[in-house]
């Protein structure tokens, strides 16, 4: 392994510690009772308190080294100053530890803990006076140092050298944490998002519940699964595109409302809005349809947009999004009818290739009339769709597994909810009908042997499960990462992942 000089010489630092008697990465635990953010919110001169304060952190900056020292400890709530006087941490009449321990050895990133008081500084910062002082370890690679200067011509604090290449950020996720802090802000407000709908569904009364994620077939979804093999059992497996029908086993189980926060993966491409390993949520209550389901959408992310932001209006870019309900409701064929002024919903599918061709919307011969329509709202409609919209009632083909529409002929009762152009949520009116279901499944056979490789599978447990009985059941998915980026203003999905998909590092 080739070192650089600024890691050799932190190995050389490690070295001379151990050769001092201090170790540099204790066993025993360091009692932590406050953090930078408490003392710096709620510190009072006159009340003096904080006298005694333990802290842990990185050490982020460190300047001086005659009998004091400053440095600047960051632990996981901000940063507070350290007043490091050999004196203090070093009393009595043995001060040799001090300069080599303090000013010679400590590095940025260093992991210490220390003991002491609160105090404000003459220059007016609130600071900790330390007395004791432990190593907690020692960080053997440099971090990088994001620096700021003012701009003596407008007075503007500016940042250099900042650690801003998405390529290492996103594959040294943990130093990018460290050296941007507004990067955990993002994840802070992600686990909002989580917690705010799970409290939520909790108080209705629905249980969260966890399904398979190998499972022997891929179903609830059209995409193409990752497949492996498990060897004892000798058989292919392939990692969940979606939870659905396991979930909807549960509601025939005799749950009347069941829930998952669950990764799902797509063998599919990648790019701002797609990840192949992504989060979704899925819901499913009996006795409601997708009419019900609307309300409670609205609720919900109302909600959620208080919680993380303060309020329901978010800026996405330079638009403004409103999430309080209601939402604009419109359906599939009307939504294209009003962009494009062309009237879809009697037309077969040679009449919706032949219009592809016309609106040069790429095809294949795969695709059948469910594909080519939602290849024109793709193409034509989804962009426009800024403020939350449901997109209700789609062809029939399109959705295998919800029920007919109860007065359109063609139709199913699904919506979609499309928020600044992009799809958020997905939900239906359950088909519980185990005939008409199969029929389904067998014309996504026929799909699948016309070379549509998204086209979803036969599952004969499912359908046995139906054909013990399921209640009439709405259900519900969002994507929790495209959600995160809408209400953290983020455009790309690897800003609201913790370790996105990468490539191959060189």
């Amino acid at each position: 392994m080739q070192l650089s000089e600024q890691e050799i010489v932190r190995r050389e630092s490690l070295a001379k510690l151990r050769e001092l008697g201090i170790e540099p990465y204790p066993a025993e635990m360091f009692e932590v009772n406050t953090f930078a953010s408490d003392i710096k919110a709620d510190y009072d001169e006159e009340e003096n308190n904080f006298q005694d304060v333990s802290l842990a952190g990185r050490i982020m900056i460190v300047r001086g080294k005659g009998k004091v020292s400053f440095a600047e400890l960051q632990d996981s709530t901000g940063r507070i100053q350290l007043f490091i006087k050999r004196d203090n941490i070093c009393p009595g009449e043995d001060k040799t530890l001090y300069n080599p321990v303090i000013t010679k050895l400590l590095d940025i990133g260093d992991f210490v803990g220390v003991k002491g008081e609160v105090f404000i500084t003459r220059t007016g910062e609130i600071s900790v006076r330390v007395k004791e002082f432990k190593y907690l370890s020692k960080a053997l690679r440099p971090l990088p140092i994001v620096k700021k200067r003012e701009n003596k011509e407008t007075g503007e604090i500016e940042t250099y050298d900042a650690f801003t290449d998405p390529e290492l950020r996103y594959r040294q996720r943990y130093v990018d944490l460290v050296v941007n802090p507004h990067v955990r802000d993002i994840f802070i407000k992600r686990g909002k998002v989580i917690n705010t709908m799970r409290n939520y569904f909790n108080d209705q009364g629905w249980m969260e519940v966890e399904t398979p994620i190998l499972q022997p077939i891929h179903g609830g979804a059209a995409a193409r699964p990752f497949k492996t093999h498990h060897n004892t059992l000798d058989m292919p497996l392939y990692l969940r595109i979606a939870n659905e029908l396991y979930l909807k086993r549960l509601i025939v189980g005799g749950f009347d409302g069941v829930y998952e926060f669950g990764k799902m993966f797509r063998n599919e491409g990648m790019d701002r809005t797609h990840n192949p390993e992504f989060t979704a949520m899925e819901i499913y209550v009996a006795y409601k349809d997708y009419i019900w389901m609307m309300g409670m959408v609205e609720e919900c992310l109302e909600k959620v947009a208080v919680a993380v932001t303060g309020g329901t209006k978010v800026m996405i870019g330079e638009r403004e999004i409103d999430f309080k309900g209601p939402y604009r409701r419109i359906s599939m064929y009307d939504s294209i009818k009003e962009y494009t002024g062309v009237d879809v919903s009697e037309m077969d599918e040679d009449a919706l290739r032949k219009l592809c061709k016309e609106w040069h919307i790429e095809i294949d011969n795969s695709m059948g009339k469910g594909k080519l329509i939602d290849e024109i709202f793709g193409e034509k409609v989804e962009d426009n769709l800024i403020q939350p919209t449901f997109l209700t009632d789609y062809p029939i083909e399109m959705t295998p597994l919800a029920k007919k529409h109860r007065s359109k002929e063609g139709l199913v009762e699904r919506f979609e909810l499309f928020i600044n152009g992009k799809e958020v949520a997905n939900a239906y009116s359950e088909l519980n009908d185990p005939i008409d279901q199969r029929e389904r499944f067998e014309d996504q056979l026929k799909l699948a042997a016309r070379g549509d490789d998204e086209a979803m599978v036969m599952d004969d447990d499912f359908l046995r499960a139906l054909e013990y009985g399921m209640p009439p059941t709405s259900g519900l998915g969002i994507g929790i990462d495209r959600l995160t980026m809408m209400l953290t203003g983020e455009s790309s999905i690897q800003e609201v992942l913790f370790f996105p998909q990468m490539k191959a590092e060189k």
